[in-house]
C-alpha cells in the first residue's frame, strides 16, 4: 500500500480539473434547485438531474488521491456555494434599473433565501464529508478491494444525510408532510441510483487516474478533523 500523499506533495496533472468539475457541478446543481421537477413517479428539484456527479466526484477525489486532498475540494465548493449566495443576495437587494421590469422574477427564482442556503450548505457538509470519510475508511479495512462496495455504499450514507437535511431544514413546515416525503423519498432513489449506474465508468476513470497520476492513497495514520484543513491535523 501506498502512504497517503501529503498535501503539498505531488504534482498531479488532473487534479485540478476535476476539482473544477466538482464545484461547477455544485453551483449549477444550485441554481437547477429552483425549480421543481415531476418525472413519472418521482417530484424532485431540478439540481438533482446533475447532483450525483458531485459524490461521483468525490469518490473518485478520495479513492485516487485520499481523504486530505478530498477535503480541500469539499471545502472548495462551500467556499464557492457561500460565495454564490452572498452575489445574488446583494444583486437582490440593489435597486433595479428604472426600465428593468424583472425584479420579481429574479426574486423568485434566485433570490435570496436564508433559510434555504442555511439548509443547501448544511446538506453539503454534512454529505460530502460522510461520503468522503466512509469511503476512505472502508478503502483502508478492504485493503483496496471491492471498489463498488465503497463507492456505493459511501453514496448511500452521504446521499442519505445530504437529501434528509437539506429537505427537512428547507421544507419542514412550509410544504405538507406526504409531499415533504415524497421529495425526500424521490430524490434519495434518483441520486443513489445514478450512482449504482455510474459504478462501470467510475472504476475505469479510477483506474486511468491511478495509472496516469501513479498515486493510489490509503489513508493510515491521519486525522478525519474536517476543520483539519484550516488547521494543523
Amino acid at each position: 500500500m501506498q502512504a497517503n500523499p501529503s498535501p503539498k506533495s505531488g504534482n498531479f496533472r488532473y487534479f485540478d480539473i476535476i476539482m473544477a468539475l466538482f464545484v461547477a457541478v455544485l453551483l449549477i446543481s444550485n441554481l437547477a434547485s429552483t425549480k421543481i421537477l415531476s418525472l413519472w413517479m418521482f417530484t424532485f428539484d431540478g439540481g438533482t438531474i446533475l447532483f450525483p456527479l458531485s459524490y461521483i466526484f468525490g469518490d473518485i477525489l478520495t479513492e485516487v488521491y485520499g481523504y486530505q486532498r478530498s477535503r480541500k475540494v469539499i471545502w472548495t465548493g462551500f467556499g464557492a456555494a457561500l460565495l454564490m449566495s452572498l452575489v445574488l443576495w446583494v444583486v437582490q437587494v440593489l435597486p433595479p434599473a428604472t426600465d428593468w421590469p424583472n425584479q420579481q422574477a429574479y426574486e423568485s427564482l434566485l433570490g435570496f433565501v436564508p433559510r434555504i442556503v442555511l439548509a443547501s450548505l448544511l446538506a453539503y457538509f454534512g454529505g460530502a464529508f460522510s461520503n468522503a470519510v466512509i469511503l476512505s475508511r472502508l478503502k483502508v479495512r478492504m485493503k483496496g478491494r471491492h471498489l463498488w462496495v465503497r463507492t456505493i455504499g459511501s453514496t448511500l450514507v452521504g446521499e442519505g444525510i445530504d437529501t434528509a437535511i437539506f429537505c427537512l431544514v428547507a421544507f419542514y413546515g412550509t410544504l405538507p408532510n406526504e409531499l415533504l416525503i415524497s421529495i425526500i423519498i424521490s430524490n434519495y432513489i434518483f441520486k443513489s441510483g445514478v450512482e449504482v449506474l455510474f459504478t462501470p465508468l467510475t472504476y475505469r476513470i479510477v483506474g486511468f487516474l491511478k495509472k496516469h497520476e501513479q498515486v493510489d492513497a490509503y489513508d493510515t495514520g491521519i486525522s478525519y478533523n474536517p476543520f483539519g484543513y484550516f488547521v494543523k491535523d
